[in-house]
């Protein structure tokens, strides 16, 4: 038995199976270290066991113990990391948390920097590369020539500002706080550029945002992002290397890149689907399957090997994909191996994050968290005014981006492997991420105070009051006893058609600009403004109008327009749409007449069309439905006062 002096925090470690002489050396270490006489340890065998001096307990003068599994089996690493990315996530997801951040804690709890068990770093490392590559690849497919062709300005324009934006403020920033080289600062500045795909897409979804224009303003802007980290994994890290890159090492590289896209290219439009169609498909779905890692994983394999990056090769993979006509397939039997293996590599994520740097390195962290949630949000902001995005929108899609995310671990893990930046980059961003995933949704949820608020600031005011866009509307002037529709989208359009069959007059108020186009091109009396605006409303003469119905799909912007119109005008029918069931009651207490909630009634006529294969029609059937209907919207009705 041996006793080593160990490296880094640790004092000491006991290595070999648990004869008498180790236990004596491992008691008499515990009661040195932990400070309480007589104190014993019992493990299993074979172990190490770590001594620290208890940085995480250091106020109260203890010290911790740290039990590491020696044994060579990769299905136990992989039994615990998965354990623990399940208990993790589980309770971020019950703590309303991103599940990333369970992830994250997870591997920090069995990292080798905290009290407890910990497995081989190596062992889910190998398993977190198939995860980079599975979740790249999954990107690629998620982009065709054509839908990179619609990124249109938004991606195009305001994702290079946004992105060399919050590089420039990280270099700036890094070089005089942290006495880095200038690529080193580059480097820390693209890790800061890029958001969480994740988190921003989830926490738009939560608020019902998705679909609307700071969704997709936001959406086109991760996409520029998720584009912008092929080339910065490619070529950061040679820049910044321990050897640098010499022009000809760079014009090899670019030709084997060049020469790996054309060959791609090739084996994607010729070779691969006709292997799929002819072989695969045909006989078993295992075959398919098989075929699709083999793409991923071989493709990615064959770049790293010829120099160039294990991401690279994946993102290829997937734009070759994307083009095929299993597209959809293909994205369908990835997913799980992308979400169980992607869990794995945020879970090594938090194995290499060192808490201590909270306590070391106080000040380089809350620089990078402001820069990352207060800079990174102020430029997105401003690039998607520059490109002509009202700031009613460009607010929340910024907010929705101030965080940092999956892709800028994988490229700070491939430049600490290159030596390209300090180990110390990784801490400090993986602690920068851990704040910024926490507070961003936080930070969302405030953003129409924050839009009231600006609108009512002097200097600013102009980006951000919905001043409304009418058009030629004088046949709205006379307009008498008319609806008002709120929303121009796909339920909003199908009141509007059949308004329209009737000659009954109407008119949208629509906030997408596009929208708005799109429905004066058809000849239908459209304004372009905020319904929660009461000058907007009164442009459509709100007081004159027989029926208002707010079909917008975010539950909050619905009840404000509800408050305002019941304000304005008493006696009107308003007619409300509930995003869930929550909702129904707060909006029939804000004044909706009536509220619908679109998928209980989708579930309504899943009832009767099912009904109706058994043989129920007419007044049983009606009795039926009435029953549901009058059961879920009672439940939901507001409390009335005594």
């Amino acid at each position: 038995m041996a006793l080593e002096k160990g490296e880094g925090h640790p004092l000491g470690v006991v290595q070999g199976g648990y004869d008498g002489e180790a236990h004596r050396l491992v008691d008499r270490l515990v009661e040195i270290v932990a400070g309480v006489p007589g104190a014993r340890v019992k493990g299993p065998s074979p172990a190490i066991w770590l001594f620290g001096p208890g940085h995480l307990c250091a106020g109260l003068g203890i010290g911790w113990v740290k039990l590491v599994l020696m044994s060579e089996n990769l299905l136990l690493d992989l039994v615990v990391a998965v354990l623990a990315a399940f208990c993790g996530g589980l309770i971020a997801e019950r703590m309303r948390l991103p599940v990333v951040v369970g992830y994250l804690g997870a591997g920090i709890l069995i990292g080798p920097f905290t009290p407890g068990l910990t497995v081989h770093r190596e062992s889910i490392e190998l398993l977190a590369e198939i995860g980079v590559a599975f979740l790249i690849f999954a990107v690629g497919t998620e982009f065709s020539r054509t839908e990179l062709r619609h990124l249109g300005r938004t991606g195009g324009i305001g994702g290079a500002i946004q992105i060399f934006g919050t590089m420039g403020v990280g270099l700036l920033a890094a070089l005089p706080l942290m006495g880095v080289s200038v690529s080193q600062a580059v480097f820390l500045g693209a890790l800061l550029a890029l958001s969480s795909t994740v988190v921003a897409l989830k926490a738009l979804m939560s608020r019902g945002e998705l679909e609307s224009p700071q969704g997709r303003a936001a959406l086109g802007i991760l996409v520029a992002q998720d584009i912008a980290a092929v080339p910065m994994i490619v070529f950061l890290p040679a820049l910044g290397g321990r050897s640098g890159i010499q022009i000809s090492q760079l014009e090899v590289t670019l030709g084997a890149a060049a020469l790996i896209i054309l060959v791609g290219t090739l084996l994607g439009t010729r070779i691969v689907p006709w292997l799929l169609s002819h072989v695969a498909i045909p006989r078993t779905r295992e075959l398919f399957i098989l075929g699709v890692v083999t793409l991923a994983l071989g493709t990615a394999l064959l770049t790293e090997a010829i120099g160039l990056s294990l991401a690279f090769g994946a993102f290829l993979a997937g734009l070759v994909m994307a083009e095929s006509d299993y597209r959809a397939q293909v994205v369908a039997e990835a997913l799980p191996f992308r979400d169980l293996f992607t869990s794995l590599f945020f879970v090594s994520v938090g194995m290499l994050f060192n808490p201590a740097v909270l306590v070391s390195m106080p000040l380089e962290v809350a620089a990078l968290s402001g820069i990352a949630i207060v800079g990174k949000a102020l430029i997105a902001v401003v690039a998607l005014l520059i490109i002509k995005v009202p700031g009613r929108v460009a607010l929340p899609a910024g907010i929705a981006l101030a965080q940092v995310g999956e892709f800028s671990f994988v490229l700070a893990r491939v430049g600490v492997s290159k030596g390209a930046i300090p180990e110390s980059f990784f801490d400090l961003i993986l602690a920068t991420s851990v704040i910024s995933v926490v507070l961003s949704p936080l930070l969302l949820a405030l953003a129409p105070a924050m839009i009231r608020w600006l609108s009512a600031v002097p200097l600013v005011r102009r980006a951000f009051v919905a001043l409304p866009d009418t058009g030629d509307l004088s046949e709205v002037a006379g307009f008498r006893r008319h609806a008002v529709i709120c929303g121009g989208g796909r339920v909003g359009g199908e009141l509007a058609d059949a308004l329209h069959r009737r000659n009954l007059p109407y008119v949208v108020v629509e906030y997408n600009p596009r929208v708005v186009d799109e429905l004066r091109e058809a000849g239908v009396p459209a304004v372009y403004g905020d319904a929660g605006n009461v000058a907007v409303l009164a442009h459509v003469r709100l007081d004159e109008a027989r029926l208002m119905a707010a079909l917008m799909p975010h539950g909050a912007a619905v009840e404000v327009a509800v408050r305002h119109a019941r304000h304005l005008n008493p006696r009107m029918y308003i007619l409300a749409r509930a995003s869930n069931a929550a909702e129904v009651r707060r909006l029939k207490k804000a004044g909706a007449d009536a509220v619908v909630q679109p998928e209980f009634e989708a579930g309504v006529e899943v009832i009767r069309q099912a009904l109706e294969r058994y043989g129920i029609f007419g007044l049983e059937l009606d009795h039926v439905i009435a029953g549901r209907r009058h059961s879920f919207y009672s439940h939901a009705a507001p409390e009335r006062e005594s």
